[in-house]
């Protein structure tokens, strides 16, 4: 059986509202802040994903439970987005890397990236080189 796609926006203003446990005009001013965004049809019409829904559930819990304001909601979860965002990235680049020394770069968006061993790196490619090895490697030190 296919696992529902969580961030397929299917639910309208009310169902998301009631799922979340709040009024939809809290939703409509979560919109206005930015903290839930939800998709537009092309009628103006919201359209709120499961993961929208979880969000919303989250941003209740954080203000009711732990009385946190919807300006410091905000910035949790701009920083939890950048967390998740670095961590795919991470992710992204570690099957590639073998063990051992690694080198990285910048790329030309500013996006890390792995260089290939006996590859050199043009000017256009990268601005700065960072060698990486593997700790186990290293003497700790005052051990030699």
């Amino acid at each position: 059986m296919q696992q529902p796609d969580v961030d397929e926006p299917v639910f309208l203003i009310s169902a998301a509202a009631e799922l979340a446990g709040m009024h939809a005009q809290t939703l409509r001013q979560y919109d206005r802040l930015g903290l839930v965004v939800p998709r537009r049809r092309a009628g103006g019409g919201r359209r709120y994903s499961l993961r929208d829904v979880a969000v919303l559930r989250e941003i209740q819990r954080m203000s009711q439970d732990e009385g946190i304001n919807l300006a410091g909601i905000k910035r949790i979860l701009a920083l939890q987005n950048k967390v998740d965002r670095l961590s795919a990235e991470v992710e992204k680049l570690r099957p590639r890397a073998d063990t051992g020394s690694r080198v990285f770069t910048s790329g030309p968006t500013g996006h890390v990236v792995i260089v290939e061993r006996g590859r050199r790196v043009s000017r256009n490619e990268g601005r700065s080189l960072v060698l990486w090895r593997d700790s186990s490697s290293w003497d700790a030190p005052g051990s030699s």
